[in-house]
């Protein structure tokens, strides 16, 4: 019995690649006779898996979508990743699926075998979450399905939106992507009356339906939205601000330093400066002396006056 359940499981791995299986060769791949794949192939459906058949010297198996969600067949190590996943979402920053989150781990806890009970007991009696600010920002789960269709489908988008002091005006947007820091969410988009790219908070995003016309994609600056948003998430946070001249190459500095410590322009073959920022002038010359090579600072005066006196103490420390 374990032995045929281990089967039908690789079967059922296999068969979710988006391709055509041929009997043959999911024979081959599981050292087991054609007639057993064809016997295996009707348990899965027993179970609902819609796996659907094509004759033909290109046909085979494939794995269709189904109506109805049938029973998963899942190994020790994906159980426990689906169940720290639920535990997770039950208290994470998207309102609406709290308790249908808790709902699937309960019946998912209901049939794990005791093995797999005792590791995840272990993991939820050995770990310590941080409690989320009562200030943290949540989201409704409606609200991300509605900005992930608009994105996928490439439909403008047209919504109201809440800006810092809570006033809210009318958006039209091209949407982009979505992207997930810590406990917030944001869409990055084209503003079609600033003409110009922006960031949104999610959680202040009141979507109007339905949404717009179908637009053709633009070419996000810089091609990736985690170091967009990144960037410019950082940069809306930080105190004090600093433009500092690396005599080191671009490229160089550009692999020691992440999006949200700064950008990097090109001078010279040798020479380039970073554009970088912190809450404080302490993280600042943190930042500076992880770049590895000589800088020189003008401003702010601040910075100027800390490194001085960083460099007063690092000489006395040295005798």
């Amino acid at each position: 019995m374990l032995e045929t359940s281990a089967r039908l499981l690789r079967l059922l791995s296999l068969l979710q690649t988006p391709r055509e299986w041929p009997g043959s060769e999911l024979a081959a791949r599981l050292g087991v006779s054609g007639r057993t794949v064809r016997n295996d192939v009707e348990r899965l459906r027993e179970l609902g898996y819609p796996v659907t058949a094509t004759r033909g010297s290109i046909g085979g198996y494939r794995l269709g979508a189904g109506a109805a969600m049938p029973p998963l067949l899942l190994d020790d190590e994906e159980t426990v990743a689906v169940t720290v996943g639920l535990r997770t979402a039950a208290g994470g920053s998207i309102t609406g699926i709290e308790e249908a989150s808790l709902r699937a781990l309960a019946k998912l806890e209901q049939v794990l075998p005791s093995r797999l009970r005792r590791r995840i007991a272990a993991l939820q009696a050995s770990t310590v979450l941080v409690p989320a600010d009562v200030a943290s920002p949540t989201v409704d789960a409606d609200v991300l399905s509605v900005l992930a269709g608009a994105c996928r489908d490439g439909e403008r988008l047209r919504m109201d939106y809440r800006d810092h002091n809570g006033v809210a005006g009318p958006r039209v947007v091209e949407p982009h992507r979505l992207v997930n820091w810590g406990r917030r969410w944001y869409l990055v988009a084209w503003d079609a009356d600033r003409r110009d790219w922006r960031t949104f908070r999610a959680d202040r995003i009141a979507p109007r339906t339905p949404t717009g016309p179908r637009f053709t994609p633009r070419e996000l600056p810089g091609g990736d939205a985690a170091a967009y948003v990144s960037r410019r998430v950082s940069a809306a946070a930080w105190r004090h601000r600093a433009r500092v001249t690396v005599h080191a190459p671009a490229e160089e500095i550009a692999m020691r330093i992440t999006p949200a410590i700064g950008t990097v322009e090109v001078v010279d073959e040798r020479t380039c400066v970073l554009n970088t920022g912190a809450d404080t002038v302490d993280t600042l010359a943190v930042y500076l002396g992880l770049l590895g090579a000589d800088f020189t600072v003008d401003d702010p005066p601040e910075l100027v006056a800390h490194l001085r006196e960083l460099s007063e103490r690092y000489r006395r420390a040295t005798g």
